[in-house]
């Protein structure tokens, strides 16, 4: 955990999304300290006109390379969530060639009662996990 979601615009090769997944699972395992074994990772692939993602008024200039990444986790601390950004956006400029500009990024914090990972159990509160 966290559940991470990739909203792409469609056209990106599979070894480009599995690379960008990869990059990905790398900057979160070290930025939130989870484990290398724990990777929930969904991609969602959208005709470019289905992707309005605006600059807000920051000056930025989106391209079709843009990716949206959404996680759901666990509270986090202000430091791992800045770390995460930072190094999302390096690893992803490097490995992948995605400019800062096309990366976005949200997180939406939950608590142990709002997962379960199967078996209809929630698994944080049962001490499973």
């Amino acid at each position: 955990m966290p559940l991470v979601r990739f909203d792409l615009i469609e056209g990106r090769s599979e070894k480009e999304i599995r690379k960008l997944l990869d990059v990905a699972h790398h900057a979160t395992v070290e930025a939130l300290g989870i484990p290398e074994n724990d990777r929930y990772q969904i991609v969602y692939q959208h005709p470019e006109n289905e992707m309005i993602i605006d600059d807000t008024g920051l000056g930025l200039n989106r391209t079709k390379n843009k990716v949206v990444i959404s996680y759901t986790s666990k509270s986090r601390t202000n430091e791992q969530k800045q770390k995460l950004y930072k190094l999302l956006m390096k690893e992803l400029g490097e490995e992948c060639g995605i400019a800062p500009d096309d990366i976005m990024i949200s997180i939406t914090s939950n608590d142990d009662a709002d997962w379960s990972f199967g078996r209809g159990e929630a698994q944080y509160l049962t001490g499973a996990l």
